[in-house]
C-alpha cells in the first residue's frame, strides 16, 4: 500500500520541502526531471507536486496521505487535517495594513463601509467578524499591495515575513491576524490505515529538524585529563566515553552540541587536554 506525500511544485517553500525530505531519506529518484508524481528511494512512498494552496484540501479529501503546507493555507481552506510536525521554516504573518498617510492606525479605526483587498478572504472575514465588523472584501490573486493606491480598497490583508515589502509600498501594519509556519499534515484515514508509514515519515523528518543547529564533536583524551574535559562537555544525555587501544591510557569522547558552542568549546577542550578533535555535521537525530 503506497503512501503519497504532496509537496508544493513551486514557490518559496518548494525547495526547502524537497530538501527536508531528502535529508529524511526520501529523496527523489530523478530530481532533475520532476513529474506530477515522482518516485522516492523508498518504493512505498511517492511524492506528488501540487499548488501549495491545493495541498490542504488534497490531504483532507484523501487524494494524498500527507502533505507539506502552511498553517495560513490550511486555515484559509478550512481543511480538516491532522497537524503532525512544525517544520521550522517559512515563518510568516498575515497582517492588516493601511497606507502610511491613512488615518487608519488600528482595528478601532475600521468601519463596515470600508473595503479590504486580500488573497485570504476566509481568514480576513473571520478576523473582522470577531471585531463585529462587516466591510466589503475584494479577493485578489496577487499584487495586493497596490490595491489601496488604485482605488480598489481602503486596506489590505497580506502575508509578510519582515514587513519590508509593505514598507516599500508605503503601507503600515496595524494588526496581526495570524502567525504561520510550514507544517507536515495528514488525515485521519491515512493515520489509521497507513499508520506505520505515516509514523515512519514523521519520525524521519522530526529527526532532521532535531538535528538543525547541532554538531557531533569527537576527541581523544588521556585518562588523567578525563574529569576536566567531562566538566566542559554539554550533551543531550551526557557524553559517550569509550576506551582507545593505545600505549597511553586514552579514551574517546563524543557528544552532540549546539553549533554556536563549537568555537569556544573547542578551545576550552584543547586547553583541558583534548586532542584529535573532530566536529562533524549531523543529518538526523532519532
Amino acid at each position: 500500500m503506497k503512501l503519497k506525500i504532496a509537496v508544493p511544485s513551486k514557490g518559496r517553500i518548494s525547495n526547502p520541502s524537497i530538501d527536508i525530505l531528502e535529508k529524511a531519506g526520501l529523496g527523489l529518484k530523478d530530481n532533475n526531471n520532476r513529474q506530477l508524481i515522482s518516485k522516492t528511494h523508498n518504493k512505498n512512498i511517492d511524492i506528488m507536486f501540487a499548488r501549495a494552496s491545493d495541498i490542504p484540501e488534497f490531504v483532507s479529501d484523501g487524494i494524498v496521505d500527507m502533505g507539506i503546507s502552511g498553517i495560513d493555507l490550511i486555515k484559509e481552506s478550512e481543511s480538516e487535517v491532522v497537524q503532525l510536525l512544525d517544520l521550522k521554516f517559512g515563518q510568516t504573518k498575515l497582517v492588516l495594513a493601511s497606507p502610511e498617510d491613512s488615518e487608519i492606525n488600528s482595528i478601532d479605526d475600521l468601519t463596515s463601509d470600508m473595503v479590504i483587498a486580500t488573497e485570504f478572504p476566509t481568514l480576513t472575514r473571520k478576523y473582522l467578524k470577531n471585531h463585529d465588523l462587516n466591510p466589503k472584501i475584494v479577493k485578489l490573486s496577487g499584487s495586493t499591495e497596490i490595491a489601496p493606491f488604485i482605488g480598489v480598497a481602503d486596506l489590505i490583508t497580506d502575508l509578510t515575513s519582515t514587513g519590508t515589502t509593505l514598507k516599500m509600498n508605503h503601507l503600515k501594519i496595524i494588526d496581526t491576524i495570524l502567525e504561520s509556519t510550514i507544517v507536515l499534515i495528514t488525515n485521519e484515514k491515512s493515520l489509521e490505515n497507513k499508520k506505520t508509514l505515516v509514523e515512519a515519515v514523521n519520525r524521519s523528518i522530526k529527526g532532521v529538524i532535531d538535528a538543525y543547529g547541532k554538531k557531533l564533536i569527537m576527541m581523544n583524551v588521556k585518562s588523567k585529563d578525563l574529569d576536566e574535559v567531562r566538566k566542559l562537555m554539554p550533551a543531550m544525555d551526557g557524553p559517550t566515553i569509550s576506551e582507545v587501544l593505545s600505549k597511553e591510557k586514552t579514551v574517546a569522547i563524543q557528544a552532540v552540541i549546539d553549533e554556536d558552542q563549537v568555537f569556544e568549546l573547542v578551545n576550552d577542550l584543547r586547553n583541558a587536554g583534548a586532542k584529535d578533535i573532530l566536529v562533524v555535521p549531523i543529518e538526523r537525530i532519532i
